[in-house]
């Protein structure tokens, strides 16, 4: 099962600058095939589907503690877009087209679909789907497949990056880019164990360093290139057996860590947006709902 905590992987700054285009390029890293929806949930289903798991219980732990830290990723990346999109229209009465610009923004669905926020989309409006997910029962296999996956996610972050200033955007992609390489580095030192091959010496997949991108800088001066969480309470502690040793990039010694990272950001609050007839609850609305909501409670 999977416990839920009420903020951000990261604080996102908030940019003044409605981007929208820009939000239809991040919706690769969401909903693309090297997207968020991609490695999230092709980490849950080889979790799901683990054979011999007492046996194998490390790469297990690997395995399933990726998939939780991918959760926030997606949640991450779909505030994101959010907020590049906010402030994209104006209240206004119908016959005054408040939400013209949709009609020539990249992903008119942002508009007509989902009054302005994220969608489970590819950058050019292709939902994602299950057919992303690759768990095959055999753990080399899908071990080789997930690094493969999170370079190609590596990939598509850094175009993304160079496609658009925004700093919302620049600000996440900087941080998965820290987070992702991780990824990248727990499965390379998986197969190795596995296999007995050296797969760290491929990376870093495309070859340049994550210091040529701004935000990333201030995520490795903190180490988080080096850290693999649990994300759980007192489970998932054998990634240990897995984590350990020096980042073959910096030379520091990679650690392992129960729980969660120490810090996170605000879920950003979206406001009414009329236009949208959304949330379509009025003032009188919100006070009756209130009220039955005190009566409920016995207030």
């Amino acid at each position: 099962m999977f416990k839920r905590v009420d903020r951000l992987a990261i604080e996102l700054p908030i940019s003044n600058n409605p981007d929208p285009n820009g939000a239809s390029a991040v919706q690769e890293l969401l909903g693309g095939k090297f997207g968020e929806m991609s490695t999230l949930n092709n980490y849950m289903y080889q979790s799901f589907n683990f054979r011999g798991r007492s046996k194998l219980r490390p790469f297990y732990d690997i395995v399933a503690s990726i998939t939780a830290e991918e959760f926030g990723h997606v949640e991450l990346v779909a505030n994101t877009i959010n907020l590049m999109l906010e402030g994209s229209t104006s209240p206004g009465a119908p016959d005054t087209t408040p939400l013209r610009i949709g009609k020539d923004a990249r992903m008119t669905s942002h508009f007509i679909e989902s009054a302005q926020t994220a969608l489970p989309y590819d950058s050019m409006g292709r939902p994602w789907d299950g057919s992303n997910v690759f768990s095959s029962g055999n753990l080399i296999l899908d071990l080789l497949h997930n690094f493969f996956l999170e370079c190609g996610a590596r990939t598509h972050k850094m175009r993304v990056y160079e496609m658009t200033d925004n700093n919302t955007a620049r600000e996440m992609t900087g941080y998965l880019l820290v987070r992702g390489g991780v990824h990248i580095l727990a499965y390379a030192k998986a197969l190795e164990i596995a296999t007995g091959v050296d797969v760290t010496k491929l990376i870093p997949i495309p070859n340049l360093d994550n210091k040529a991108f701004d935000t990333t800088r201030k995520w490795e001066a903190m180490g988080e290139q080096r850290r693999l969480y649990t994300f759980s309470d007192k489970d998932y502690q054998q990634i240990a057996q897995i984590w350990k040793g020096t980042h073959p990039t910096d030379g520091g010694k990679l650690e392992a860590f129960a729980g969660l990272p120490g810090y996170g950001g605000p879920i950003p609050e979206l406001p009414d947006l009329p236009e949208e007839f959304a949330p379509g609850i009025s003032p009188e609305d919100f006070l009756q709902i209130a009220e039955r909501l005190k009566r409920n409670a016995g207030l």
